[in-house]
């Protein structure tokens, strides 16, 4: 890599101002929607939105030995639950389309045709063992590169189209230059040279009639219109190689921009083998899509003000690819769930967040009483969860009877054990258990025995949910009601006795 060089275009740094800037991701359709998708997603659709200009999803399913039907739905419905919506896409269609690889061959096959007829690529017709022994051979030779011996480039073309017309098993190779460099003007880094000779002749047409993702996102790319092709660092040693496909064709570049990749807490590449990266993970524990987006957007950028929470319609207004860290930013869960946390809490109104946590409680069969009593419970607990589907987790006694005692709980229980029948009998005997009625009670009842408070607070609250972590005391008498408290200081009183 080396600094910035006078030969760098100058339009690359900012825009085609006579063109419509158009984005796009691309996504493998091969296991559960990735939060790195969701990340690239993300800067391209808000540098596309800044601009006035188009977002494009196509899926690239040209890998048949990885692909998984069921990836393609889920990751079209992970970009709609982030409100991510493309311009074009599969569901939405659109004049470029169609927009998944499987259903474009024809067209790859007729681009590939094109280069073999320009002589810029050729037919391969080793077998898979030929190619194996061939590096075998690179190998022990001591060769670092161990890349395709170039055995069929200047082969007779005449012949190879004999061999190809006769059903012979090949693949079809881009003639990559020997010599001279590739340089790739990176938004990011600046010029990063590559020399030719150290290029390898990729496989453009594989020998089952697909492209390689190399050939076939060139040409949608072209196709399509993308004028800013903004993806993972992880791409720029294949940048080399996709430019010399779109000089074979006499085709423009597109500005390129290689983010830094989404890292483990151990700066490693974020994978699933050491983190949940799962998009359908993180929306099944109630982590909000606002909360999520904001989160990725403060990986490997920030608000010019500096502040941590901000909506994506802020993003768009404020957002720079020039302000891209290139250092590797760390995705921690830990992080995301404080920052849905936030949302939660500071966000998101009390009715808002009512219709959020509904399909949680449905999905575990609870129910409540009213929508006043769905909205007095979530305001209680607010400050106590951090996902949708934590507060489920640590509500559970406000829903239903057949809520769990904490080991803690059921020690504090038996504390309370000798007190508990005459507590009972005492709030009874009020009319209600709202506060200005509760409190005094309690505080004299503590008063009477000589304790401290918390010595008839803690049984008390261990006989009504089972644990020690909750809302305070009056807010759960309250939010009870008497007869539900009744009922469960008898049911405490009968578990001690067993």
């Amino acid at each position: 890599m080396v600094a910035q060089d006078p030969g760098f275009p100058l339009w690359a740094w900012g825009l085609k101002l006579s063109v419509m800037v158009v984005t796009r991701i691309a996504p493998s359709p091969t296991g559960d929607p990735h939060v790195g998708t969701a990340y690239q997603a993300l800067f391209n659709y808000v540098f596309a939105k800044q601009h006035g200009g188009k977002f494009i999803v196509r899926l690239e399913d040209t890998d048949r030995t990885r692909y998984n039907p069921t990836s393609e739905r889920r990751i079209l419905e992970m970009l709609e639950w982030l409100r991510l919506s493309p311009d074009e896409s599969p569901t939405k269609g659109g004049p470029n389309g169609p927009y998944v690889q499987s259903q474009r061959l024809h067209i790859y096959r007729e681009h590939v045709q094109m280069l073999l007829e320009k002589g810029a690529a050729y037919r391969a017709f080793d077998t898979p063992e030929e190619l194996a022994a061939a590096r075998e051979a690179a190998r022990q030779a001591g060769k670092q590169e161990q890349g395709y011996n170039r055995r069929y480039r200047d082969f007779p073309a005449e012949e190879a189209e004999r061999r190809a017309a006769a059903g012979e098993p090949h693949v079809v190779r881009l003639k990559v230059p020997l010599e001279g460099k590739t340089v790739v003007h990176d938004l990011l880094r600046g010029p990063i040279e590559f020399e030719n000779a150290a290029l390898d002749d990729k496989v453009i047409l594989k020998a089952d009639g697909y492209p390689t993702y190399h050939l076939a996102a060139m040409v949608d790319d072209h196709l399509m219109g993308v004028t800013h092709v903004i993806r993972a660092e992880e791409w720029i040693t294949s940048t080399p190689f996709h430019i010399l496909i779109l000089r074979a064709f006499g085709w423009e570049e597109p500005v390129w921009c290689h983010t830094p990749l989404l890292r483990n807490p151990d700066k490693s590449k974020l994978s699933k083998r050491k983190m949940d990266t799962s998009v359908d993970s993180y929306r099944a524990q109630g982590i909000l899509p606002e909360a999520l987006l904001n989160y990725l957007g403060t990986m490997a950028w920030s608000m010019p003000d500096g502040r941590e929470i901000f909506s994506l319609q802020d993003m768009i207004e404020h957002f720079s690819l020039e302000r891209i860290s290139l250092g590797g930013p760390v995705f921690d869960l830990n992080k995301l769930k404080w920052m849905n946390g936030k949302y939660i809490r500071e966000v998101l109104s009390l009715d808002d967040l009512a219709e959020r946590v509904k399909p949680f409680l449905e999905r575990a069969g609870l129910s409540y009483p009213s929508e006043t009593y769905l909205k007095q419970v979530l305001e209680a607990m607010r400050a106590r969860f951090e996902t949708l589907q934590e507060f489920v987790d640590k509500s559970l006694y406000f829903f239903s009877e057949a809520y769990p005692i904490q080991e803690k709980a059921l020690a504090k229980l038996r504390e309370g054990a000798a007190f508990l029948p005459e507590l009972k009998e005492q709030l009874a005997q009020l009319p209600n258990l709202l506060q200005d009625a509760t409190e005094p009670l309690l505080k004299g009842f503590a008063e009477a025995r000589g304790v401290k408070a918390a010595a008839v607070m803690q049984p008390l609250r261990a006989a009504l949910t089972g644990s020690l972590e909750t809302p305070g005391m009056f807010d759960l008498l309250t939010l009870l009601g008497k007869e539900r408290v009744l009922k469960r200081l008898e049911r405490a009183m009968e578990l001690l006795q067993d």
